[in-house]
C-alpha cells in the first residue's frame, strides 16, 4: 500500500556509535558519555536536523566489546526533553524485571515533561536473572508472553484517570473527580495489578509503543501492542516484504493498519565522500572486528543516503526509518544535508530562478 504521510525519520543514539570500536575515535566525546551535555547535543543536533524520533537504547548488562556502561534511557530522555521542542523521545525500557506500573508513571510523567513526545520501546532482558535474584531466567517465549501482558497493564494504567478527572474546584476543595478514576483490575500469568495509576493520563491519551520485530515471540507482541515496529531486512525487497506480511497480521489481530507503522533500521557511516566514509570505516574495523550488518546499510556520503531514503519511501519498503550511526560523531553534522524541504516532501521539483541565466 503506498505511503499518505511523509517517512519517519528516527535516529539511534546508541553512546558513541553502533560499532563497538566507534569510542576509539578522537571526536567521539567518549569521556562525556555520563555527562548530561553529551545527550542534551546529540539530541538536539538530531532535533535541528529535522529527526523525528529519538531512539534510545538501554540494558541492564554491561556492553560486551566497546564503550562500557549506561545512563538510564528514561532518565537520558527527561533530560534532553527540556532542551528540545519538536523531537520524539523514545527510550527502551525492559519489563522482564521492572513493574509496569513503575513503568507506566515513568513513561507519562515524559509525556508531561516533553508536552506530549514521548514513546517506550518495550524489550525484554536475557541473561540478565542474576543481577535481581528475583526468579530464575526465562526462554524467549516466557519473556514476550510477559512482556505482552505488562504492555497490557501500562496502557490500562494510563487509561486509569479519564481526561477531566482534575476538576481542582476551590470552592469546594475537590481536586480530582474520583468518579472518573478506574480500577484497572488486570490478572494474568505474570502480573496481578488493581490500580489506578497515581500519574494522570499522559498528554497524548496513550504514548507511542515501539517493539522490534524480530523473532516470532516479538513479532506477536508487536502485532497486537506496537504503534511502530521496528525491522531488519537485507534489502528493499525483503523490507517491502515484511512490511505488507506486518500489515497483514495487524489487520487479522483486529487492528488498522494505517496506524500502525513500521520502521527499517539502516546502519549508516557518513562523511564528505564514499572514500573518506570506506576509510574510516576500514579504522573501525581494524580495531575491532564484527559481524556483517543484519539490514540494510549505508555507507557513504548524505546525499547518496538521501537517495537511499527516497528508495525506501518510493519503493514502499518501510513507513520510516531507524537510522544506526556506526559512529554519532561523524553522523551528527552531516545529519542536516538529509532533512528534506517541504518541496521535497511534497514530491515538488524546486523552481529554476527566473533571472538566472541558463
Amino acid at each position: 500500500m503506498p505511503h499518505t504521510t511523509p517517512l519517519l525519520l528516527g535516529l539511534e543514539l546508541s553512546g558513541t556509535g553502533a560499532h563497538p570500536a566507534s569510542w576509539r575515535r578522537p571526536d567521539s566525546r567518549a569521556e562525556e558519555l555520563f555527562d548530561a551535555r553529551y545527550w542534551v547535543d546529540a539530541v538536539q543536533a538530531a532535533e535541528n536536523a529535522g529527526i523525528d524520533l529519538a531512539f534510545l537504547p538501554d540494558s541492564f548488562t554491561l556492553q560486551s566489546t566497546g564503550a562500557t556502561g549506561r545512563l538510564d534511557a528514561i532518565a537520558i530522555a527527561a533530560r534532553t526533553a527540556a532542551a528540545t521542542r519538536r523531537i520524539g523521545l523514545i527510550p527502551q525500557a525492559s519489563v522482564t524485571h521492572t513493574e509496569p506500573f513503575h513503568l507506566s508513571k515513568a513513561i507519562a510523567s515524559l509525556d508531561f515533561a516533553t508536552h506530549g513526545r514521548a514513546g517506550w520501546e518495550v524489550t525484554v532482558a536475557a541473561g540478565e536473572a542474576k543481577l535481581f535474584g528475583r526468579k530464575p531466567e526465562q526462554d524467549s517465549h516466557s519473556r514476550w508472553f510477559e512482556a505482552d501482558e505488562a504492555t497490557e497493564v501500562v496502557a490500562r494504567l494510563w487509561d486509569s484517570w479519564e481526561d477531566d478527572a482534575e476538576v481542582r474546584d476551590i470552592g469546594t476543595g475537590r481536586f480530582i473527580d474520583r468518579g472518573k478514576l478506574h480500577y484497572i483490575d488486570f490478572t494474568g500469568d505474570n502480573f496481578a495489578v488493581k490500580g489506578p495509576s497515581i500519574t494522570p493520563r499522559p498528554p497524548q491519551g496513550q504514548p507511542l509503543v515501539a517493539v522490534r520485530a524480530a523473532e516470532s515471540h516479538s513479532i506477536r507482541v508487536a502485532v497486537h501492542r506496537a504503534d511502530l515496529i521496528r525491522i531488519v531486512a537485507p534489502d528493499l525487497a525483503a523490507a517491502a516484504a515484511t512490511r505488507t506480511e506486518l500489515r497483514s497480521a495487524v489487520a487479522a489481530a483486529g487492528r488498522d493498519p494505517n496506524q500502525v507503522r513500521v520502521l527499517l533500521d539502516i546502519d549508516i557511516h557518513l562523511a564528505a565522500t564514499v572514500d573518506q566514509a570506506t576509510s574510516e570505516v576500514a579504522q573501525l574495523e581494524d580495531w575491532i572486528a564484527t559481524e556483517a550488518p543484519k539490514s540494510v546499510f549505508h555507507i557513504g556520503t548524505p546525499a547518496e543516503l538521501r537517495e537511499v531514503l527516497h528508495q525506501v519511501e518510493t519503493d514502499c519498503a518501510a513507513d520510516g526509518v531507524v537510522l544506526r550511526p556506526l559512529a554519532l560523531a561523524a553522523a551528527l553534522p552531516h545529519l542536516p544535508a538529509l532533512t528534506p524541504t517541504l518541496r521535497e516532501r511534497l514530491g515538488l521539483p524546486r523552481p529554476a530562478n527566473r533571472y538566472a541565466h541558463a
